[in-house]
């Protein structure tokens, strides 16, 4: 018989994509929702209710194996709503699994950010989230995974960017040499199902990514989508002070507007450090079932 599974962050761009999988690999899933069901399965249990209905959170966990954690917030006005998502949902979510008899293994998916927590409250709360696992390491048997930029279908955020290179243009925030990752979602969700199925636990913070040496510069995005769609693309370097105007305006507006925003001076921060890169051996060395698959050069024309 499968083990049951919960998930958190189930209707989100992640979150879809894993619980698909999951579906699809038979496993028995239960799925907490704010705003209803994306697939209607006899394997999926839906439980409504968010990371501050305590009740929702203790039928969710109740006698599962496995605990995968996805849900957060990327946008925000100020740090206390990051803080209510992703920090106290978190210690939420714990509190439910710690009532149980038995610990299920829990695994958080985090973010690359959380390597530089002084950069953005967002980069801040996934690193303080992390950080309550610790309080729980002498009973529960926890991992984080911490991916680069993700992309795949159902991305809202690297999509306009590549659809602006398909344009021809390629937006640079920062220095054009600047390095970063990239993971497609599919090879995040292999992962997390290698972790589903290793038999011994993988405690610890991993990072991934698809592997690429180095990683990617704007520079070399670029030529990559020259070499893909065979045009011109050419970088376009936004200077600083507009950029960071732009932000700027961006949060006072949303705070007069009581909207929650994707650009602020903490993204603008995030977007122009110089070193996103991954080093996925530490986690291959533990998952040796997983191997990331897919090359942005391979789906570039799939995901615009």
């Amino acid at each position: 018989m499968p083990k049951l599974v919960a998930v958190t962050g189930a209707t989100g761009f992640i979150g879809k994509a894993l619980v698909q999988r999951l579906v699809q690999s038979g496993w028995k899933v239960r799925a907490l929702t704010r705003s209803g069901s994306f697939l209607e399965s006899e394997a999926i249990q839906w439980i409504h209710g968010d990371l501050d209905n305590l009740a929702s959170l203790r039928h969710l966990v109740n006698d599962v194996a496995f605990v995968i954690h996805c849900a957060a917030t990327v946008r925000g006005n100020s740090f206390r709503k990051f803080e209510r998502i992703n920090i106290e949902g978190t210690e939420n979510l714990l509190g439910a699994m710690t009532e149980q008899k038995q610990w299920p293994r829990f695994l958080l998916i985090s973010s690359l950010a959380a390597r530089n927590p002084e950069l953005s409250w967002y980069a801040e709360s996934k690193f303080l989230s992390e950080q309550l696992l610790t309080q729980y390491s002498d009973q529960l048997l926890w991992t984080v995974f911490r991916p680069t930029a993700v992309y795949g279908p159902g991305d809202k955020e690297l999509k306009p960017l590549f659809q602006a290179m398909r344009r021809g243009v390629l937006p640079v925030i920062g220095g054009i040499h600047n390095r970063f990752g990239l993971i497609h979602v599919y090879d995040l969700v292999a992962a997390i199902e290698a972790w589903l199925a290793s038999e011994k636990p993988i405690n610890g913070i991993f990072e991934l990514d698809d592997g690429t040496p180095g990683g990617y510069s704007y520079q070399s995005l670029s030529v990559l989508a020259q070499r893909v769609w065979k045009c011109p693309v050419h970088c376009v370097t936004i200077p600083n002070f507009l950029i960071r105007s732009i932000a700027l305006s961006n949060l006072w507006l949303a705070r007069l507007f009581h909207y929650s925003p994707m650009l602020t001076p903490g993204k603008v921060n995030e977007l122009q450090h110089d070193d996103w890169v991954c080093n996925n051996e530490p986690l291959l060395s533990m998952l040796s079932t997983w191997q990331p698959n897919i090359r942005l050069q391979d789906v570039l024309s799939e995901i615009i």
